[in-house]
């Protein structure tokens, strides 16, 4: 059974700094039948204007995974860490028992777009901890890359939950599947692009749950990038 989420039926924020497109429940848009799938509790599509962005604030008890798609994302938080996030990284911030951190833009030139994704942890009261990977193009052309894992297998980071996420890159002449064992679930994200998802099409900003299915099957892609959680 495969069911769409359409990017035009997400939530919506636009502050002026921020334009955010919430495929389930998140802050002032609440939809009690939007409250995410399985452990997959949020995804936002964000873009933040040069120079501005999220101030400092607090998270608990949730694993936080940014996947920039422009531009660039600097974050700072309460455990020491630094960094600026790219395009072709991705960022597993665990919030635990308690962290604070902040997002910004961090060019004064150029807007900043990216997918911010919360995952229910299977355990609550962890440690904060941050961890960050790069995947080259390479990995994800024509394929489907594992960049998180519940282990941190194959260079992935390492989510808190069982959870694998993959991202693909593919084009017109390619496809990519990935079979789902008994009892699992998938959760397809469309962060650029089209592709036919099982058959179905999804745009752009479409989203897609999959269960009771032998497997996620990703084709006829329009220059597509693709994002796939396979879910307990």
């Amino acid at each position: 059974m495969l069911t769409i989420r359409h990017r035009d039926e997400r939530g919506a924020a636009n502050m002026g700094w921020l334009n955010s497109q919430h495929s389930f429940s998140f802050g002032h848009y609440h939809d009690p039948d939007q409250m995410g799938f399985r452990a997959l509790r949020v995804i936002n599509e964000d873009r933040v204007i040069p120079g501005a962005g999220f101030p400092t604030h607090g998270h608990a008890n949730m694993e936080i995974v940014s996947y920039v798609l422009n531009g660039a994302l600097e974050h700072k938080d309460s455990i020491g860490t630094g960094s600026i996030i790219r395009p072709g990284e991705v960022q597993r911030m665990s919030a635990g028992r308690g962290i604070r951190h902040s997002e910004y833009n961090a060019s004064q030139a150029d807007p900043v777009h990216f997918l911010q994704i919360w995952i229910l942890p299977e355990v609550h009261g962890l440690a904060p901890s941050y961890e960050q990977s790069a995947y080259s193009y390479a990995e994800k052309r024509g394929q489907l890359r594992l960049v998180g894992s519940r282990d941190g297998r194959e260079g992935s980071v390492t989510i808190h939950q069982d959870v694998d996420l993959y991202a693909a890159l593919l084009d017109g002449e390619e496809s990519a599947s990935l079979p789902l064992r008994p009892g699992r679930h998938a959760w397809v994200q469309v962060a650029r692009g089209q592709v036919h998802v099982n058959g179905v099409l999804l745009k752009e900003g479409d989203g897609a749950a999959l269960s009771d299915e032998a497997a996620v099957t990703l084709d006829k892609a329009d220059v597509a990038e693709v994002l796939v959680f396979d879910l307990a």
